[in-house]
């Protein structure tokens, strides 16, 4: 089954709503929910995976809970130029950024900054270090700008689904 043949109807759309709210529900709540059988259920939710429209279920970790366990934490949004844009250079620092366990996304953008990341270290220790590994290594990078988070005022993973009838 290949997406541009997949058809989603509202059942499909509801699932996906509630699975990206809350996907640590059994099948059967799920259904219940839904007004599905169980296996109807679990049948549709399968096929949602095997499309790849649902990539994945994770727990989704509170930054500021988890640094008032260890004591500290950082987050950074950090915006990289670079000296050269050829694709080379463009994929070279992508894998690179992607690798480091510190870079939670990495958008390539334009116009402005050729990369975001969104970044997480424990400490600002961390934080140069991942600066060395990513920034001060590579001579084609041109310019670094962070932005330390202070709050997190809202963060959803959800992505907004239209509502049929």
């Amino acid at each position: 089954m290949n997406l541009n043949s997949m058809e989603l109807d509202a059942v499909d759309l509801q699932l996906l709503g509630v699975l990206q709210q809350d996907a640590s529900q059994s099948n059967q709540a799920l259904a219940q929910s839904l007004r599905l059988s169980a296996p109807t259920c679990l049948r549709r939710v399968r096929r949602l995976q095997e499309l790849g429209l649902i990539e994945r279920q994770v727990a989704i970790v509170d930054p500021g809970k988890l640094a008032e366990a260890l004591g500290h934490g950082l987050q950074a949004i950090v915006e990289v130029s670079l000296d050269h844009q050829g694709s080379d250079a463009l994929d070279a620092f992508e894998a690179r950024a992607v690798a480091h366990g510190s870079v939670q996304q990495c958008w390539r953008v334009s116009s402005g900054p050729d990369f975001i990341l969104v970044v997480a270290t424990l400490d600002m220790p961390a934080y140069l270090q991942l600066t060395q590994a990513l920034f001060t290594r590579d001579a084609n990078v041109r310019n670094v700008k962070s932005f330390f988070s202070i709050k997190r005022a809202k963060f959803s993973t959800a992505l907004p689904l239209p509502q049929l009838s």
